[in-house]
């Protein structure tokens, strides 16, 4: 064999990896494990391998079950460079988000990371402190490291200019959408979970309702109250949209607009609030004005901020927007796209009722109506 050839068992750089060394031959020298070993432990072809591995082609799920397997009992890392150049991608992902404080966008974040991240696929985070310029710039460096796709994140559900038709980079909203096409956003299903606020005071009894919430401009606080609304009037309570109380997502808020519930609606029993910052301010008032929650008024906030619900008194019932499954759900149809699958439009995630002291049932007193 000429000098410059390759002997029969070296593997092309291609097929190199990072996992552990093995010698075929006692005393011969170490070298690493490739896709070539790994296909000769399963049984199969190279080809058949590398689709395995790569989630490609139609195999039979007990095929990809065992070249899974070889690779793991042989410690096979693939080279994502080398994986990267034959697939045509990079395997990263750019996020941007709008929201500087990170409220919504960090568990957005997580769990769009760690759905990519089960791929290999690396995540670069970018924040525009809603700076359109800032935004263009990050957006002109991303498309330059030739991203696989983008994941825009928002801390709000209202639709934003879109980031750029034909950019040839499949691009997925997260708790925003796009006001210009209908590339698919995945939000929270806020009517949902004023739903599950109003079947959850229901369930308890409940029948003469308040509900405190945040700027009417706001389309999730207009969703929340629909969904709320729709819910207890269809069971008979007598209550309606002029009924809803829209103002600022603050405590201080809360604490001004409970006094007018209170004024207004005659011996109430149940008050939803827009944000967890609103219902803190409204059990601060009750408390100091003497009414207790829940045995007098029963209160449910929103969003499930830790900081919030743990501490206010009694902890609060809240919805949660599952931030992180609706990551996780943007981050799998940017997959889809990535893979020639796009989905259009809007795409809701459900959101959980998480109840805590401030609805607890009271025991049923002797003579009770209720």
């Amino acid at each position: 064999m000429p000098p410059s050839s390759q002997p029969p068992n070296s593997t092309p750089p291609a097929e190199s990896a990072t996992g552990p060394t093995i010698s075929p031959v006692p005393g011969s020298p170490a070298r690493r494990v490739t896709i070539r070993d790994v296909a000769a432990q399963a049984g199969v072809s190279i080809g058949t391998a590398s689709k395995a591995l790569n989630g490609q082609g139609k195999l039979r799920a007990e095929t990809r079950d065992r070249v899974a397997a070889a690779a793991r009992d042989l410690g096979f890392a693939p080279n994502v460079l080398a994986r990267g150049l034959l697939a045509g991608r990079t395997y990263t992902v750019g996020v941007i988000t709008t929201d500087s404080f990170g409220r919504f966008s960090i568990p957005v974040m997580l769990g769009a990371e760690g759905a990519l991240g089960a791929g290999q696929i690396s995540v670069f985070m970018c924040d525009t402190r809603d700076d359109p310029d800032r935004e263009r710039q990050y957006l002109d460096m991303l498309l330059s490291r030739r991203v696989d796709g983008l994941i825009v994140a928002g801390r709000r559900i209202e639709p934003r200019p879109s980031i750029g038709l034909g950019l040839g980079t499949p691009v997925v909203y997260a708790m925003t959408q796009s006001m210009d096409s209908d590339e698919p956003a995945v939000l929270p299903d806020d009517t949902g979970g004023g739903r599950l606020a109003a079947e959850h005071l229901l369930g308890l009894g409940r029948r003469r309702f308040g509900h405190i919430t945040g700027p009417e401009r706001f389309l999730c606080a207009r969703k929340r109250a629909h969904g709320f609304c729709a819910t207890v009037t269809a069971a008979g309570a007598d209550f309606a949209a002029h009924d809803v109380l829209y103002g600022e997502w603050s405590e201080q808020w809360g604490r001004e607009a409970v006094r007018v519930v209170l004024g207004s609606t005659h011996d109430v029993d149940a008050i939803f609030c827009g944000s967890d910052q609103i219902a803190r301010g409204v059990t601060d008032t009750l408390r100091l004005i003497g009414k207790r929650v829940p045995q007098d008024i029963a209160v449910v906030g929103y969003d499930n901020w830790s900081p919030m619900v743990l501490g206010a008194a009694p902890p609060l019932t809240s919805v949660d927007m599952c931030l992180e499954h609706v990551g996780q759900v943007a981050a799998e149809h940017l997959l889809l796209a990535i893979n020639g699958e796009p989905t259009h439009g809007v795409h809701t995630v459900p959101c959980r009722l998480v109840p805590r002291d401030s609805t607890a049932n009271p025991p049923a007193q002797p003579g009770s109506a209720r």
